[in-house]
């Protein structure tokens, strides 16, 4: 019986073994998976982030004056940290939506800094809408209430996040504009 698969599998039908046809196959997908999720990274890295210039000349500007671009401990928060969720299939879907965008530099949305200041409001609360979404998971791949010790904390985190632990409320609740500008036409609660 066995034996009988065997010859079968390997048997050429019209032209090839299906033998054949499965490791070309096998191979052919094992290449366009890899190199799928190859240029899916490539598309995390902050090069291509600000490879155009509404991001280089906009929001990176900012991004290059905070906390999370130059600090005490040597630690980077590029683009994708923040905006781009670390498991596989959020991380799909996000550049799905990231197409969105695409379209809009094609057709100039954003590409001057006073379109990108007129949009900024809109693309903001798009962003902080996710966040909310989603407990601001990006954020707390790095922080956690649990891992914060407040007694070394400023007096008013030190009063604040045990309050905001206790509420449920999500980073994004309270740290809106902690990497950019808030927009101009912003108004905080």
């Amino acid at each position: 019986m066995i034996a009988d698969l065997w010859k079968w599998f390997w048997r050429p039908s019209a032209r090839y073994g299906w033998g054949g046809i499965f490791i070309v196959g096998g191979v052919a997908g094992i290449v366009f998976w890899g190199g799928f999720n190859t240029f899916m990274e490539y598309t995390n890295t902050l090069s291509f982030c600000i490879s155009c210039h509404e991001m280089r000349d906009n929001v990176y500007r900012e991004y290059t004056k905070t906390i999370h671009y130059t600090n005490r401990t040597g630690v980077r928060v590029i683009c994708s940290d923040c905006h781009v969720p670390k498991e596989w299939t959020p991380k799909l879907i996000r550049k799905i939506r990231a197409t969105n965008e695409l379209f809009h530099k094609i057709i100039g949305s954003i590409d001057t800094p006073e379109k990108f200041e007129a949009q900024r409001l809109e693309m903001a609360e798009r962003v902080w809408r996710s966040m909310e979404a989603n407990d601001s998971q990006e954020c707390r791949n790095c922080h956690s209430f649990e891992a914060m010790d407040f007694k070394k904390q400023q007096r008013r985190p030190r009063e604040k996040h045990p309050e905001a632990m206790r509420e449920g409320k999500t980073c994004i609740d309270c740290h809106k504009g902690v990497a950019h500008s808030l927009p101009e036409d912003y108004e905080k609660d």
